[in-house]
């Protein structure tokens, strides 16, 4: 008489299939998901300590520490802080097209614009923290205003040659209104509404972008 299998502790027999799939391990997240995931921590941490603590006091370290990883992973990555910088506060300020808007709403527009990023982007704030301290954050600004701001005002100044100026005049306003409303927090500053900001600066920034010369 065949010998039969004795059953296992499922009650099938051993050697005999139960039907059920095979089980296999969970698939680990491939290297280029990892590396991703791991630069966009990096990058998340370092604009929050940019903006909390200016480039000068913010370190490696405690960014790799808010961004739960190794100090070298920070260094592997981005080499030293000033590339990390660079690399967290790369800015698009989406900023408005002058050709498609009537000319005299220009500023009004750019002033609405402004007060927009500057409520929503911290990386904006980080910017000009650092710039007011730091060679590269100064030279990170002026970047960003050199490339956004003066088509702006190329689109509507009545004199090319005086655009640069007027994108100057006019990054005054606006880095002004910045520094005193959400990094000092002058009281009275924070205090105006987004209506009266845009009333009373919006005609400034108009002014500077289409007046005649005086």
């Amino acid at each position: 008489m065949p010998r039969q299998a004795s059953p296992d502790t499922t009650g099938a027999p051993v050697g005999a299939s139960t039907g059920a799939p095979a089980r296999s391990p969970a698939a680990a997240p491939a290297p280029g998901r990892r590396s991703d995931a791991t630069r966009a921590a990096i990058l998340t941490a370092a604009r929050t300590r940019f903006a909390t603590d200016g480039y000068e006091r913010a370190t490696i370290r405690a960014i790799a520490k808010d961004a739960r990883i190794d100090p070298s992973m920070v260094m592997r990555y981005y080499g030293n802080k000033e590339s990390l910088f660079a690399a967290a506060v790369s800015i698009d300020l989406r900023l408005p097209d002058a050709s498609a808007l009537p000319r005299d709403e220009v500023g009004r527009a750019l002033v609405s614009h402004f007060l927009a990023l500057w409520e929503e982007n911290g990386e904006l704030t980080a910017i000009l923290r650092v710039g007011v301290t730091n060679a590269a954050g100064a030279e990170r600004m002026q970047r960003v205003f050199r490339e956004q701001l003066l088509p702006v005002a190329r689109a509507v100044c009545p004199d090319p040659e005086q655009v640069p100026a007027r994108a100057a005049l006019c990054a005054s306003q606006l880095l002004g209104l910045a520094l005193t409303r959400y990094v000092l927090r002058l009281p009275a500053a924070v205090a105006l509404a987004r209506e009266e900001v845009l009333a009373w600066l919006a005609p400034t920034v108009q002014r500077y972008l289409t007046a005649p010369s005086p």
